[in-house]
């Protein structure tokens, strides 16, 4: 049997280790994340499972990591690319240091990108391939003023450009083999921001965020909510609601509430 092979970014604990895992029956890996040690007990994990692994330490947020990860997808090899490596850096904009705002975006939006450019190639010559990209249900709250959510301007951009990003792509690539995927999780018990949803008793497991998504991508979901009950109906909403927006707002002249008040 053929093995494929699989490209996981923070793969070293959470819902990267937790695709490995579910992945370990069919695929070889290259596992990426920034904890080497982490990285090599999980492969050690996987090869006790006959899985051929290669161990890429690598920091996404740096440019120098960034560039060993799509130098190595740019051979040509990967036919699953995992993109789930981020950090939340939850906090007003305000206190957000300048540098750390680049560090921030790079990791969770232009990483992202930058990986799925590098594998398409590949992907595309052998007309086989899957991308997952990880986000957020918080890709869609930027409208949401419930205080019981984190600050989250920066994260939130961010994974709703990953969630628009993978859309369009998804309608770029609709007449190719490849497949391609957005994960939107609500809270994940996982070590994620100080590992704060591994105390949320309502938290999802990483291994039911993964299995939704291998089980997602065979229905041929574009977005992967894991834990929304009747998802063709909301996103249908979103899409109708996006469509009038859209439609409603491209016209020659302002809309009425801008034009000058007779006196």
């Amino acid at each position: 049997m053929t093995r494929t092979l699989a490209l996981i970014t923070g793969a070293s604990s959470g819902i990267g280790a937790a695709y490995a895992r579910s992945l370990a029956g069919d695929c070889d890996f290259v596992l990426v994340a920034r904890r080497a040690d982490r990285l090599s007990d999980l492969a050690a994990e996987l090869q006790a499972a006959d899985a051929e692994v290669e161990v890429l330490p690598a920091d996404l947020s740096k440019p120098e990591g960034l560039a060993v990860v799509t130098g190595r997808l740019a051979t040509g090899d990967v036919r699953l690319l995992i993109s789930n490596a981020g950090a939340g850096g939850y906090a007003p904009l305000i206190d957000v240091d300048l540098a750390e705002v680049d560090t921030s975006l790079t990791l969770n939006a232009i990483a992202p990108i930058q990986l799925v450019r590098a594998a398409l190639p590949g992907m595309l010559a052998a007309g086989d391939g899957t991308i997952i990209t990880v986000a957020s249900l918080l890709a869609f709250s930027g409208g949401q003023t419930d205080p019981r959510m984190p600050h989250r301007t920066l994260y939130a951009a961010a994974k709703a450009a990953t969630l628009a990003f993978t859309r369009t792509l998804a309608h770029e690539l609709a007449d190719t083999a490849i497949r391609t995927q957005v994960v939107c999780p609500g809270v994940v018990a996982t070590e994620f921001n100080g590992g704060v949803g591994q105390q949320v008793p309502f938290a999802m497991s990483p291994e039911d965020v993964a299995a939704a998504s291998l089980a997602g991508i065979e229905l041929g979901e574009t977005i992967c909510a894991p834990g929304l009950e009747d998802a063709t109906a909301a996103f249908d909403a979103l899409l109708a609601a996006e469509t009038g927006v859209l439609n409603g707002g491209n016209r020659p002249t302002p809309a009425s509430r801008y034009q000058p008040v007779p006196r």
